[in-house]
């Protein structure tokens, strides 16, 4: 509930970024002008971006008779979420990851690489793909394209402004000084709220995987093994596209200290403690 609240008040506070911006620096017109490129870039992205990170990975589609072990796991899991059953493939990758893509659960897809398939145990490799579950059952890449839209907008507005002046809501210059100000910080304020709200949708797919696997320490433990075993695997895929590393269930490229205000993804050690919490019985 947290998460979700979270996620709530971030949507909002990047909304109203984006007004207080446009206003600012675009006025009415430039705002909406904006707005609009913003959400023709991300429509093709949100239509299209299954075919494509499942194209750039090169992941390959199973079924119950080339993958019937794996298959059938994320079949069982799917019936106990009440969603339809995505689509599912493996990637021939060393690196251990998975992720999931779609616009909707009845255009879902779930996708692991050979290197998770590995590393973790059946019972690990179940908490994994009730995390990529609960994404598809969240909606989280339609979470995350709104969010990516108004980003858009907002570093648009700042480049127009760049390019042709601010103006105000009644077409007057805006302040120099202030107009300069906003357009350097804009764009950084926008992105850094863009990645809080990945950050809490990922703490509630793991909670949410948690709950639908039944078994959080799994998960935990899961999580530990790919963040070791990643440090020791590049995946080139992601490195050759940085915006799909904040699919996958861990970040290859992610950071710590000031860089995890950057990153995607919540630490690691956070987000197995909150699983441990879960398995005690504590609320976080």
């Amino acid at each position: 509930m947290f998460n979700l609240l979270k996620t709530a008040v971030l949507m909002a506070a990047i909304t109203g970024l984006f007004l207080a911006i446009g206003a600012a620096l675009g006025g009415t017109q430039g705002m909406t002008l904006a707005l609009l490129f913003a959400l023709a870039l991300n429509f093709f992205s949100y239509w299209y971006s299954d075919k494509l990170v499942l194209k750039m990975y090169n992941a390959q589609e199973v079924d119950e008779s080339s993958a019937p072990q794996f298959v059938g796991m994320v079949r069982e899991l799917a019936e106990r979420a009440g969603l339809p059953m995505p689509r599912v493939y493996i990637i021939e990758e060393s690196a251990p990851n998975a992720f999931a893509t779609g616009r909707n659960p009845q255009n879902a897809a779930v996708a692991a690489t050979t290197g998770i398939m590995q590393v973790l145990s059946a019972r690990e490799l179940r908490g994994v793909m009730a995390h990529e579950l609960a994404h598809v059952k969240h909606r989280d890449i339609l979470i995350s394209t709104i969010s990516a839209t108004m980003a858009g907008a907002i570093s648009m507005l700042a480049n127009f402004a760049m390019l042709f002046g601010g103006r105000d809501s009644e077409g007057r210059p805006a302040n120099p000084l202030v107009g300069i100000l906003v357009m350097m910080l804009a764009p950084l304020a926008a992105g850094l709220i863009q990645m809080a709200i990945s950050r809490a949708r990922e703490f509630e797919a793991d909670r949410g995987g948690a709950e639908l696997s039944g078994d959080p320490q799994a998960l935990a433990s899961a999580l530990q093994k790919i963040e070791r075993y990643a440090r020791g695997y590049a995946l080139e895929a992601a490195e050759r596209n940085p915006a799909t590393a904040q699919m996958m269930i861990v970040n290859p490229l992610s950071g710590g200290g000031l860089r995890g205000l950057f990153s995607t993804h919540p630490s690691t050690e956070e987000r197995v403690e909150r699983l441990l919490a879960m398995s005690r019985g504590s609320v976080r």
